[in-house]
């Protein structure tokens, strides 16, 4: 089994990077693809950037250059339910694009157009194994299992966490997810996107976000790694 491991920046990969067995890197479009070993098995590890349009195209490399079996994306977002604190684990259920607008032709905000389904659904199997990994490593308390959102745009505002929250009842939000699984169901590729809390969405989001960062991908490849061991 060869698994695809994405994170949208260098501090969602590097941590995976320095531990992974390298045996080969490969540039395409742009994009390096280290593909090795981590804990005994078969990876290949990317850095997508960040936005919707360069996940997809990364996401789209991935499966179809490697042939990778599984998606694992990881990463950093901002909470919007109010009991998820900086730090907390969200893993993905389904995601949806909460900027798709076309409630002018009558559709509902985050629906796209004569697609069957615009709510991604996460792999089940993948959703309870990293469950199961970061109850164990953060505590049931910590680890929230629910809707990610995705869009264009860095949250900082009450004002669209409320939006957000009452509109798609989203746990987090971040700005690659649903791409990524958009890509995953149009490809048949089972994926779970897992999320480590490094803001709160709010005004003080950017100041957060730097601080906390690093902490958060430190707690994403923790649970990246038990699932490793646990497939």
């Amino acid at each position: 089994m060869l698994l695809g491991i994405i994170g949208a920046m260098h501090e969602e990969v590097i941590e995976l990077k320095e531990v992974m067995e390298l045996i080969e890197t490969s540039e395409i479009g742009g994009y390096q693809f280290f593909k090795g070993t981590l804990l005994n098995k078969e990876i290949v590890l990317v850095e997508c950037g960040i936005g919707k349009v360069n996940a997809a195209i990364c996401s789209t490399l991935l499966i179809q250059e490697f042939s990778v079996d599984k998606v694992l994306f990881t990463g950093v977002a901002g909470g919007l339910n109010p009991d998820i604190n900086i730090g907390d684990i969200v893993i993905s259920t389904d995601l949806i694009e909460h900027d798709f607008d076309c409630t002018a032709f009558g559709y509902e905000q985050g629906v796209i157009p004569r697609m069957e389904n615009s709510k991604f659904k996460a792999d089940l199997e993948l959703i309870d194994l990293a469950k199961k990994v970061a109850t164990e490593n953060f505590g049931e308390n910590r680890v929230f299992v629910g809707r990610i959102l995705s869009g264009d745009m860095f949250v900082a505002s009450n004002e669209k966490i409320n939006w957000l929250r009452e509109t798609f009842i989203g746990e987090c939000t971040e700005m690659e997810g649903a791409s990524v699984a958009h890509v995953c169901q149009i490809l048949n590729k089972p994926f779970v996107v897992i999320r480590s809390i490094s803001d709160k969405a709010n005004h003080d989001a950017n100041m957060n976000f730097d601080e906390f960062v690093k902490l958060a991908a430190q707690n994403s490849k923790i649970i990246i790694e038990g699932m490793l061991n646990a497939l």
